[in-house]
Protein backbone atom coordinates (compact mmCIF):
# COMPACT_ATOMS: atom_id res chain seq x y z
CA UNK A 1 0.00 0.00 0.00
CA UNK A 2 2.69 2.57 0.38
CA UNK A 3 2.68 5.73 -2.18
CA UNK A 4 -0.97 5.09 -2.30
CA UNK A 5 -2.49 8.02 0.02
CA UNK A 6 -3.83 10.86 -1.43
CA UNK A 7 -1.76 13.77 -1.85
CA UNK A 8 -2.41 16.79 0.29
CA UNK A 9 -0.66 19.49 2.15
CA UNK A 10 -3.46 20.68 4.21
CA UNK A 11 -7.02 19.50 4.34
CA UNK A 12 -10.00 21.53 4.05
CA UNK A 13 -13.39 19.75 5.88
CA UNK A 14 -16.57 20.75 5.52
CA UNK A 15 -19.65 19.54 7.18
CA UNK A 16 -22.38 18.18 4.45
CA UNK A 17 -25.26 16.08 5.98
CA UNK A 18 -27.50 14.08 3.34
CA UNK A 19 -26.33 12.14 0.97
CA UNK A 20 -23.30 12.09 -1.71
CA UNK A 21 -22.54 11.91 -5.05
CA UNK A 22 -19.72 10.42 -6.65
CA UNK A 23 -18.29 13.54 -7.19
CA UNK A 24 -19.55 15.37 -3.86
CA UNK A 25 -18.50 18.85 -4.17
CA UNK A 26 -20.83 18.94 -7.02
CA UNK A 27 -22.96 16.43 -6.41
CA UNK A 28 -24.64 17.06 -2.52
CA UNK A 29 -26.98 19.21 -1.01
CA UNK A 30 -24.01 21.67 -1.17
CA UNK A 31 -24.27 24.30 -3.74
CA UNK A 32 -22.87 22.62 -6.77
CA UNK A 33 -21.53 26.51 -8.12
CA UNK A 34 -19.81 26.71 -4.73
CA UNK A 35 -18.57 22.94 -4.42
CA UNK A 36 -16.60 24.05 -8.30
CA UNK A 37 -15.52 27.43 -7.05
CA UNK A 38 -13.61 25.23 -4.01
CA UNK A 39 -12.52 22.83 -6.64
CA UNK A 40 -10.94 25.46 -8.85
CA UNK A 41 -9.83 27.90 -6.34
CA UNK A 42 -7.99 24.69 -4.34
CA UNK A 43 -6.31 23.27 -7.68
CA UNK A 44 -2.42 23.55 -7.86
CA UNK A 45 -1.87 24.81 -4.18
CA UNK A 46 -1.40 21.96 -2.00
CA UNK A 47 -5.26 22.89 -0.42
CA UNK A 48 -7.44 19.40 -0.37
CA UNK A 49 -11.23 20.12 -0.20
CA UNK A 50 -13.34 17.08 1.54
CA UNK A 51 -16.71 16.84 2.89
CA UNK A 52 -17.37 15.33 5.99
CA UNK A 53 -20.64 14.58 8.00
CA UNK A 54 -21.49 12.60 11.59
CA UNK A 55 -21.47 8.66 11.46
CA UNK A 56 -24.92 7.00 11.41
CA UNK A 57 -28.25 7.39 8.86
CA UNK A 58 -28.05 10.39 6.61
CA UNK A 59 -31.44 10.89 5.48
CA UNK A 60 -31.99 13.65 3.46
CA UNK A 61 -32.74 16.80 6.51
CA UNK A 62 -32.92 20.18 5.82
CA UNK A 63 -29.18 21.48 6.34
CA UNK A 64 -27.91 22.94 9.20
CA UNK A 65 -27.75 26.58 10.30
CA UNK A 66 -24.27 25.81 11.20
CA UNK A 67 -21.50 23.60 9.13
CA UNK A 68 -18.43 22.47 10.96
CA UNK A 69 -14.73 22.98 9.25
CA UNK A 70 -11.40 22.10 9.91
CA UNK A 71 -8.20 22.72 8.49
CA UNK A 72 -5.47 20.49 8.99
CA UNK A 73 -1.51 21.29 7.56
CA UNK A 74 -0.15 17.57 7.91
CA UNK A 75 3.82 18.65 6.77
CA UNK A 76 6.18 17.46 9.61
CA UNK A 77 6.96 20.04 12.23
CA UNK A 78 4.50 22.27 10.87
CA UNK A 79 1.15 20.40 11.88
CA UNK A 80 -1.73 22.09 12.95
CA UNK A 81 -5.34 21.58 13.23
CA UNK A 82 -7.80 24.90 13.23
CA UNK A 83 -11.69 24.57 13.71
CA UNK A 84 -14.53 26.99 12.86
CA UNK A 85 -18.26 27.10 11.95
CA UNK A 86 -20.01 28.79 9.56
CA UNK A 87 -23.55 29.42 8.78
CA UNK A 88 -22.75 30.29 5.30
CA UNK A 89 -20.09 27.69 3.74
CA UNK A 90 -19.44 30.19 0.78
CA UNK A 91 -17.41 32.68 3.55
CA UNK A 92 -14.93 29.98 2.41
CA UNK A 93 -13.96 31.49 -0.34
CA UNK A 94 -12.83 34.70 1.49
CA UNK A 95 -9.96 32.28 2.26
CA UNK A 96 -6.33 32.63 0.91
CA UNK A 97 -5.72 28.74 -0.32
CA UNK A 98 -2.63 29.17 -1.45
CA UNK A 99 -1.10 30.54 1.96
CA UNK A 100 -3.12 27.56 3.04
CA UNK A 101 -1.72 24.72 1.12
CA UNK A 102 2.10 26.37 2.26
CA UNK A 103 1.19 26.03 5.64
CA UNK A 104 0.03 29.73 7.08
CA UNK A 105 -3.66 29.52 8.57
CA UNK A 106 -4.11 32.78 8.83
CA UNK A 107 -5.77 32.80 12.28
CA UNK A 108 -8.66 31.45 10.65
CA UNK A 109 -10.94 29.54 13.74
CA UNK A 110 -9.15 28.21 16.52
CA UNK A 111 -6.42 25.66 17.48
CA UNK A 112 -8.42 22.69 18.22
CA UNK A 113 -7.63 20.35 20.91
CA UNK A 114 -9.61 17.34 20.96
CA UNK A 115 -8.10 14.33 19.77
CA UNK A 116 -7.38 12.56 16.63
CA UNK A 117 -9.49 13.46 13.87
CA UNK A 118 -10.77 10.18 12.26
CA UNK A 119 -11.82 10.60 8.73
CA UNK A 120 -13.07 7.48 7.20
CA UNK A 121 -14.21 7.33 3.56
CA UNK A 122 -17.64 6.13 2.68
CA UNK A 123 -18.81 7.34 0.12
CA UNK A 124 -20.90 4.42 -1.41
CA UNK A 125 -21.49 6.56 -4.72
CA UNK A 126 -17.76 6.80 -5.65
CA UNK A 127 -16.84 2.78 -4.80
CA UNK A 128 -19.57 0.99 -3.00
CA UNK A 129 -16.99 -1.11 -0.85
CA UNK A 130 -16.19 2.50 1.03
CA UNK A 131 -20.01 2.34 2.02
CA UNK A 132 -20.04 -1.40 3.16
CA UNK A 133 -16.87 -1.38 4.77
CA UNK A 134 -16.39 2.47 5.79
CA UNK A 135 -19.49 3.26 7.27
CA UNK A 136 -19.51 0.10 10.01
CA UNK A 137 -15.97 0.87 11.01
CA UNK A 138 -16.87 5.02 11.43
CA UNK A 139 -19.58 3.91 13.58
CA UNK A 140 -17.84 1.16 15.74
CA UNK A 141 -14.90 4.12 16.22
CA UNK A 142 -17.40 6.57 17.05
CA UNK A 143 -18.90 4.90 19.24
CA UNK A 144 -15.68 3.49 20.78
CA UNK A 145 -15.16 6.97 21.50
CA UNK A 146 -11.18 6.95 20.68
CA UNK A 147 -11.09 9.89 18.40
CA UNK A 148 -13.69 12.61 16.86
CA UNK A 149 -14.61 10.66 13.68
CA UNK A 150 -16.18 11.62 10.54
CA UNK A 151 -17.28 9.95 7.40
CA UNK A 152 -15.42 11.69 4.21
CA UNK A 153 -15.99 11.89 0.99
CA UNK A 154 -12.66 10.37 -0.98
CA UNK A 155 -9.22 9.61 0.38
CA UNK A 156 -8.98 7.13 -2.94
CA UNK A 157 -7.38 3.81 -3.09
CA UNK A 158 -10.63 1.87 -2.99
CA UNK A 159 -9.15 -1.50 -2.93
CA UNK A 160 -7.88 -1.05 0.45
CA UNK A 161 -11.15 -0.47 1.95
CA UNK A 162 -11.50 0.98 4.40
CA UNK A 163 -9.63 3.54 4.27
CA UNK A 164 -8.74 6.31 6.68
CA UNK A 165 -7.29 9.29 6.91
CA UNK A 166 -5.87 10.69 10.30
CA UNK A 167 -5.07 14.51 11.47
CA UNK A 168 -3.14 16.33 12.38
CA UNK A 169 -0.29 14.34 10.87
CA UNK A 170 -1.64 12.70 7.73
CA UNK A 171 -1.11 9.41 7.68
CA UNK A 172 -3.95 7.40 5.42
CA UNK A 173 -4.42 3.74 6.56
CA UNK A 174 -6.28 0.83 4.56
CA UNK A 175 -7.68 -2.29 5.11
CA UNK A 176 -7.95 -1.44 8.51
CA UNK A 177 -10.13 -3.83 10.72
CA UNK A 178 -11.74 -2.08 13.82
CA UNK A 179 -9.11 -3.19 16.21
CA UNK A 180 -6.61 -2.24 14.17
CA UNK A 181 -8.04 1.28 13.64
CA UNK A 182 -7.95 1.67 17.48
CA UNK A 183 -4.50 0.87 17.67
CA UNK A 184 -3.60 3.80 15.25
CA UNK A 185 -5.62 6.40 16.98
CA UNK A 186 -4.25 5.59 20.16
CA UNK A 187 -0.58 5.30 18.51
CA UNK A 188 -2.15 9.06 16.93
CA UNK A 189 -2.51 10.25 20.47
CA UNK A 190 0.84 9.47 21.86
CA UNK A 191 2.63 11.13 18.56
CA UNK A 192 3.01 8.05 16.83
CA UNK A 193 2.12 6.51 13.76
CA UNK A 194 1.53 2.39 12.47
CA UNK A 195 3.31 1.41 9.79
CA UNK A 196 1.46 -1.76 9.28
CA UNK A 197 -1.90 -0.23 7.65
CA UNK A 198 -0.28 2.71 6.27
CA UNK A 199 -0.13 3.78 2.97
CA UNK A 200 1.47 6.93 3.35
CA UNK A 201 1.76 10.34 4.66
CA UNK A 202 -0.17 12.78 2.57
CA UNK A 203 1.85 15.89 2.86
CA UNK A 204 4.34 13.79 0.05
CA UNK A 205 3.83 13.05 -3.16
CA UNK A 206 3.56 8.78 -3.92
CA UNK A 207 7.42 8.53 -4.02
CA UNK A 208 8.09 10.14 -1.20
CA UNK A 209 5.51 7.91 0.75
CA UNK A 210 6.87 4.96 -0.34
CA UNK A 211 10.74 6.15 0.57
CA UNK A 212 9.93 7.35 4.19
CA UNK A 213 7.81 4.09 5.16
CA UNK A 214 10.16 1.97 3.72
CA UNK A 215 13.01 4.32 5.89
CA UNK A 216 10.45 3.48 9.15
CA UNK A 217 10.49 -0.49 8.32
CA UNK A 218 14.28 -0.01 8.07
CA UNK A 219 14.73 1.34 11.63
CA UNK A 220 11.54 0.85 13.28
CA UNK A 221 10.96 4.54 13.53
CA UNK A 222 7.29 5.27 14.61
CA UNK A 223 7.54 8.93 15.70
CA UNK A 224 4.85 10.65 13.40
CA UNK A 225 7.34 13.81 13.33
CA UNK A 226 10.62 12.39 13.33
CA UNK A 227 11.16 12.28 9.16
CA UNK A 228 10.97 14.70 6.69
CA UNK A 229 11.25 13.90 3.04
CA UNK A 230 12.75 15.33 -0.32
CA UNK A 231 12.40 14.01 -3.33
CA UNK A 232 14.01 14.58 -7.10
CA UNK A 233 12.63 13.46 -10.35
CA UNK A 234 15.40 11.07 -12.48
CA UNK A 235 15.24 9.59 -15.92
CA UNK A 236 14.65 6.29 -14.01
CA UNK A 237 12.39 7.00 -10.97
CA UNK A 238 13.03 9.57 -7.80
CA UNK A 239 15.89 10.19 -5.56
CA UNK A 240 14.10 10.66 -2.28
CA UNK A 241 16.16 12.11 0.49
CA UNK A 242 14.74 10.94 4.08
CA UNK A 243 15.96 13.14 6.98
CA UNK A 244 15.95 12.63 10.38
CA UNK A 245 15.88 15.07 13.35
CA UNK A 246 18.50 13.58 14.84
CA UNK A 247 21.02 14.26 11.92
CA UNK A 248 20.60 11.46 10.63
CA UNK A 249 19.35 10.63 6.82
CA UNK A 250 19.27 8.30 3.79
CA UNK A 251 19.15 7.90 -0.02
CA UNK A 252 16.54 6.44 -1.68
CA UNK A 253 15.88 5.11 -4.99
CA UNK A 254 12.11 4.61 -6.24
CA UNK A 255 11.26 3.09 -9.47
CA UNK A 256 7.63 2.96 -10.81
CA UNK A 257 6.23 -0.27 -12.11
CA UNK A 258 2.93 -1.60 -11.65
CA UNK A 259 1.32 -4.07 -10.02
CA UNK A 260 0.40 -7.45 -11.41
CA UNK A 261 -1.64 -9.17 -11.85
CA UNK A 262 -4.08 -7.22 -12.67
CA UNK A 263 -6.76 -6.17 -10.27
CA UNK A 264 -10.12 -4.00 -9.40
CA UNK A 265 -9.26 -0.47 -8.27
CA UNK A 266 -13.02 -0.24 -7.13
CA UNK A 267 -15.75 -2.65 -6.44
CA UNK A 268 -16.82 -4.07 -9.51
CA UNK A 269 -14.71 -1.94 -11.74
CA UNK A 270 -12.69 -4.05 -14.81
CA UNK A 271 -9.08 -5.30 -14.12
CA UNK A 272 -6.35 -3.21 -14.24
CA UNK A 273 -2.51 -2.69 -13.39
CA UNK A 274 -2.42 0.35 -11.19
CA UNK A 275 0.71 2.58 -11.01
CA UNK A 276 3.24 0.78 -7.50
CA UNK A 277 6.30 2.51 -5.99
CA UNK A 278 9.28 -0.08 -5.70
CA UNK A 279 12.16 0.67 -3.48
CA UNK A 280 15.57 -0.12 -5.23
CA UNK A 281 18.28 0.97 -2.69
CA UNK A 282 18.20 2.46 0.74
CA UNK A 283 21.91 3.96 1.56
CA UNK A 284 22.44 5.83 5.04
CA UNK A 285 24.73 8.98 4.12
CA UNK A 286 24.83 10.62 7.47
CA UNK A 287 24.82 9.31 10.98
CA UNK A 288 22.73 11.11 14.80
CA UNK A 289 24.44 14.54 15.67
CA UNK A 290 26.55 14.17 18.76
Amino acid sequence: MGGTATTGTTWLLLEQSGPWGAKALTQSHLDPELGRALESRSRGTGLRVALIRRPGRHADYPPAASRQVYLGHTRPGHTWVRETTLADPAELLELDFAALGAGDHGGTGTAYRGDPLALVCTNGRRDRCCALLGRPLAAELAEAGHATVWETTHLGGHRFSPTMLVLPYGYAYGRLSAQAAKEVLTATHEGRMVGEWCRGRSAWEPPGQAAELAVRRLTGEDRAEALTVRQTREPDGWAVTVSHRDGRSWAVRIAADVSEPPRSQSCGAELVTPARYDVRTITQTSVAAA
